[in-house]
């Protein structure tokens, strides 16, 4: 290891139990959906204290609704923000970099499934508990910290580096794009999402929907009269399953994907109906989410499950003359593939290889991320490479310090090399 790749490590070291408080911190603050404002305050006030200046915004719909990434939304954004933090060298000599990181988590389901409580941040050997600390949170902090190694050898980057604390990740993407619209830009991007110290080579499109199904209320003890909407329901997810099946048996004509079991997942993820248990249901609605391939267009996509339950619903007698209406209310979203060859992957494999003593491995996921945004819509690599995490999205969520410590050193290897470095002073 050269000298400077060890001080940098070192200095990782050295500040990793003030970055694990860092985290600590930002976890006991919920962020669910609309609720992200406190935690991005918490993380402008850290950038600001270490001098960095820094933007908080909303997420402004008129600027990004007619952009071919945006999302459709149907919750209020007024208290929805960004977090942009600008680091900018003296003068201006290596390459330009966007540290990202969503702050946006999913809800915590029932709370007595948790073995502690969600928002606790307990710390159990390597292990830190609670929702967002993997996803992504423990990312969060990565990337400020590496730049904290570097200033606690007295240096800094020689070009300018934007670190993007965003909403909207979960839902949506429209944060990442709010930030990309609005003019935050560089030659290459790294996100820490948890995908097990690897990149991602490739990763799906998502998206999400609303179908709501009408029936016809009648008594029950006549309950042939009427038409269930909760029962016909089924007929609609069939239809669903099947194109789902479809989808998958194509995966063959998808690179990066052919060896994939399932890589496309629908996830019926929310179902109401009915009013009263005597009543045969008048209505039932089912959110759903579904992945697409990259390269599929969302509105082809969109057409196809059109298609899918409109056949669905003529099937059904009563949905014939009452057809099932969709809404899309959420992700739009197109997948991506990094392409392989380009520097900022191979500045990321001689740092990785520093921090983890392995070579950097690469993986196909069928999740969605927010890297849809660099690599589509900037046209720049967008290096998706984080700690391990289990159970994200699900109970006891955790992140692993010791991989969350490795991650931090390899982005600040990749950071010195990528960026050059100066002299604070």
């Amino acid at each position: 290891m050269k000298p400077r790749e060890h001080a940098i490590l070192q200095a990782v070291a050295d500040g990793f139990e003030e970055q694990v408080a860092f985290l600590q911190d930002l976890v006991t603050i919920p962020s669910q959906r609309g609720e992200e404002a406190s935690a991005q305050e918490a993380f402008a006030r850290a950038t600001r204290a270490r001098g960095y200046p820094t933007e908080i915004f909303p997420i402004d719909l008129d600027l990004i609704r007619d952009h071919p990434g945006f999302s459709p939304v149907t919750v209020d954004y007024s208290n929805v923000v960004n977090v942009v933090a600008t680091h900018r060298p003296r003068e201006e000599k290596g390459r330009s970099l966007i540290l990202n990181g969503h702050m946006d988590v999913v809800p915590i389901g029932p709370m007595e499934m948790w073995s502690d409580p969600p928002y606790s941040a307990k710390r159990d050997g390597d292990w830190l508990y609670g929702r967002g600390s993997g996803d992504m949170k423990a990312g969060i902090t990565a990337n400020l910290a590496a730049l904290d190694a570097l200033r606690r050898i007295g240096l800094q980057p020689a070009a300018t580096v934007h670190i993007q604390s965003v909403s909207e990740e979960e839902c949506t993407g429209n944060g990442a794009l709010a930030c990309m619209v609005r003019g935050f830009r560089a030659d290459a991007a790294i996100i820490p999402e948890p995908v097990e110290e690897k990149l991602v080579r490739a990763n799906v499109g998502v998206l999400w929907f609303k179908i709501r199904v009408t029936g016809l209320p009648v008594h029950a003890r006549v309950a042939d009269a009427g038409a269930n909407a909760i029962e016909a329901t089924y007929g609609i997810i069939a239809a669903l399953r099947a194109l789902e099946a479809r989808w998958n048996d194509a995966r063959g004509a998808h690179r990066h994907f052919e060896a994939l079991d399932h890589p496309i997942n629908l996830n019926i993820g929310k179902i109401e109906g009915g009013d009263w248990a005597s009543s045969v249901p008048a209505w039932c609605t089912i959110d759903c989410r579904i992945a697409i391939y990259p390269g599929v267009s969302p509105a082809d996509a969109a057409a196809e499950i059109e298609t899918a339950v409109a056949e669905a619903a003529r099937a059904d007698r009563f949905l014939a003359n009452a057809p099932p209406t969709i809404e899309w209310n959420g992700f739009f979203a197109e997948g991506y593939v990094l392409e392989e060859g380009s520097e900022a992957e191979a500045t990321l494999a001689r740092a990785h290889l520093a921090a983890h003593r392995h070579p950097l491995e690469s993986y196909v996921t069928p999740a969605y991320l927010d890297g849809r945004v660099f690599v589509i819509y900037q046209g720049i690599p967008c290096l998706v490479y984080g700690p391990h995490s289990d159970n994200v999205h699900g109970f006891d969520e955790r992140v692993s310090l010791s991989s969350l410590q490795r991650v931090t050193g390899a982005i600040a290897l990749f950071i010195a090399e990528w960026c050059g470095v100066e002299p604070i002073d």
